[in-house]
């Protein structure tokens, strides 16, 4: 097979850029040690959780609202195939909810559109997010990560009154 003269250095060229690219990102993978959050990250400990029991484990056995303080609210939720739990929750008006969620099979979303709220929900972790319901009114919470087949299907609701 005959190649042209520029060809030869193009394809060169192309091969070395590719091997500049794999270098710096193993350098910067494994000499600078760049990895996932997770310990290392600000003091923030992994809560971690059994998906196969989790429905068994405090507080995940007790899922919904409990309230901590003025206003102020824990929000136990459980993603599962097709479904959150609990559906149809009711947070008043002004709250401050601090969302506890995990999954007992794959890997979910939790997307309330409108709100900054959206966090990939991990079997066996336990994430973590706040937010103030200022506005009344119906909300929708979404998954937004393909879970199987009646993804579309996934969602609950958070009556704000």
């Amino acid at each position: 097979m005959h190649m042209h003269k520029l060809e030869k250095i193009w394809l060169i060229f192309g091969v070395s850029m590719l091997g500049v690219f794999l270098l710096v990102l193993g350098i910067g993978a494994f000499a600078l040690g760049a990895q996932p959050p997770g310990d290392h990250d600000h003091g923030h400990h992994r809560e971690v959780v059994n998906p196969e029991t989790v429905e068994q484990t405090a507080p995940f056995n007790d899922l919904g609202l409990k309230k901590i303080g003025d206003n102020e609210y824990d929000a136990y939720m459980l993603a599962f195939a097709f479904g959150y739990g609990p559906e149809n929750m009711e947070i008043p008006a002004g709250a401050t909810v601090h969302f506890h969620i995990t999954s007992k099979d794959v890997v979910h979303g939790f997307q309330i559109p409108g709100t900054n709220v959206n966090m990939m929900v991990v079997p066996g972790e336990v994430n973590h997010l706040t937010y103030k319901f200022t506005k009344p009114g119906e909300y929708l919470v979404l998954c937004n990560e393909y879970c199987g087949a009646a993804h579309e299907m996934m969602q609950t609701r958070i009556l704000v009154k």
